[in-house]
């Protein structure tokens, strides 16, 4: 049997000390985990129709951050914006046609952001 199929049903040994694990950025605090300035690189706001049924889909690309910034900032977006939206490979993508408000909620945190595409 592995230890995996096996069940302890009582036993004498203490149990193993837990391990720690980084904590995400508390759910309050989800400004401090959004990267706020980001130079030489602009980020670029893009439409996307293509693939999607013809439905629009706001793209962003071009954000310097780790997984939980762009995390962060996609919630962000979510919330200021009302509409859903995703983490897609080094992307971020809002549903429907947000560039414009999109270009002006990442000027106010700083970035250097380009509407970008038609």
């Amino acid at each position: 049997m592995t230890d995996k199929t096996r069940k302890v049903v009582y036993s004498t040994e203490p149990p193993p000390p837990p391990v720690a694990k980084p904590a995400p950025p508390a759910p309050g605090n989800l400004a401090a985990a959004i990267p706020t300035r980001q130079l030489n690189n602009p980020v670029r706001v893009y439409l996307e129709r293509a693939g999607r049924g013809g439905k629009s889909v706001s793209v962003i690309k071009g954000v310097l951050s780790p997984a939980h910034g762009k995390e962060a900032l996609v919630k962000l977006l979510k919330t200021k914006l009302g509409t859903g939206g995703a983490l897609k490979g080094e992307n971020i993508e809002i549903q429907g046609d947000h560039r414009d408000k999109i270009v002006a909620l990442l000027n106010e945190l700083g970035y250097q952001v380009k509407r970008a595409g038609g």
